[in-house]
């Protein structure tokens, strides 16, 4: 079952983000960062937790999930002070960073980008 509801869920945030992008005028970078901010505010007021609870990967690897990410270590953080609660959010999300940065190198390496034709 936990399947179905990672599909469900990660479905849902997709297709919220679908209609964004169809019938309003937000470019895809807004879109982005309100999904962030989102993800950062519904974790603020402990909404985004039983979320992940129950749907896994697919309330985490949206780029909601990055915001959840952030959010969490930060306020894991904040508990050893200020310096822990600005650097929380970075360390908690560093492993998807830099596999983010690792592949995005070595694909830039080995295959050679084209501009569009129009």
């Amino acid at each position: 079952m936990i399947y179905l509801y990672t599909f469900l869920v990660g479905g849902a945030i997709c297709t919220i983000g679908q209609l964004l992008i169809n019938y309003t005028r937000l470019t895809p970078a807004r879109i982005l960062i309100i999904f962030l901010l989102a993800g950062v505010l519904l974790t603020a007021v402990g909404a985004y937790e039983p979320i992940v609870e129950f749907a896994g990967a697919g309330a985490t690897v949206p780029i909601v999930g990055f915001g959840y990410t952030l959010a969490k270590g930060a306020m894991e953080g904040a508990k050893e002070g200020i310096l822990g609660g600005l650097l929380g959010g970075v360390k908690a999300a560093s492993a998807g960073l830099t596999a983010a940065i690792v592949f995005s190198f070595l694909f830039a390496m080995i295959f050679t980008s084209k501009t569009k034709k129009q």
